[in-house]
């Protein structure tokens, strides 16, 4: 059975890093998803950086305005801010719908999401996706985070790989993993398998279950 990977970004763009992960891309002719932060694409020039990943035919998400505490650890009020700023922000390079990863340091539980932050996606129309492979690339400098990636992939039908173009000793090994996966018949592919689908176009999943708190 052929393997998929959904290869995706998360916290940029970043003005050094980002644009080099599109070449490496370009070469490979792979599209790839990428959660951007809304005060990173407001930073000077990073706007220019999020256009040229959506021109190249990527998909972009909102992943919150400022990357801060999980969303289901905030009052309501906050939690929908982290969405709807961000959502302005990114506004000219959502599709249609609106793509959202939530932030959670990698690990999926009831800090997730809130379900004012639920209602809100919802009213909105979004997408809302998770992941099922974090190697956890901001500690292995190294590229240690290869093989975890890789155990991931064989483990799964489909593997939604965490990585992200804000750190460059990720990039600098970004070109040898996806070697191994062309090496191994790794197809590539810029959707979501329904298990890491939480939120379907303003619809909620029974993947959703176990994301948030139960009403007390």
């Amino acid at each position: 059975m052929t393997k998929h990977l959904t290869l995706s970004l998360d916290n940029g763009p970043d003005l050094e890093h980002t644009p080099r992960v599109l070449d490496i891309l370009a070469r490979r002719s792979i599209r790839a998803a990428f959660f951007m932060v809304g005060e990173r694409v407001a930073a000077p020039g990073a706007r220019e950086v999020a256009r040229r990943v959506a021109e190249a035919g990527h998909r972009v998400g909102n992943h919150t305005m400022t990357h801060g505490r999980p969303l289901g650890l905030r009052d309501d009020d906050e939690a929908i801010a982290e969405i709807a700023r961000a959502g302005n922000v990114l506004a000219e390079f959502l599709g249609n719908p609106p793509l959202f990863r939530p932030n959670a340091g990698g690990e999926l539980g009831t800090h997730v999401f809130s379900t004012a932050a639920v209602n809100y996606l919802v009213a909105q129309g979004y997408t809302a996706v998770t992941w099922n492979s974090v190697p956890r690339d901001w500690e292995a400098t190294d590229g240690s985070w290869i093989p975890r990636a890789l155990d991931d992939i064989e483990r799964l039908d489909h593997t939604v790989v965490v990585l992200h173009d804000v750190l460059g000793s990720t990039v600098d090994h970004l070109e040898a993993f996806l070697d191994e996966t062309a090496a191994r018949g790794i197809e590539f592919s810029d959707e979501f398998p329904q298990d890491c689908v939480v939120i379907a176009r303003g619809s909620p999943t029974p993947a959703m279950q176990g994301l948030i708190p139960r009403p007390t």
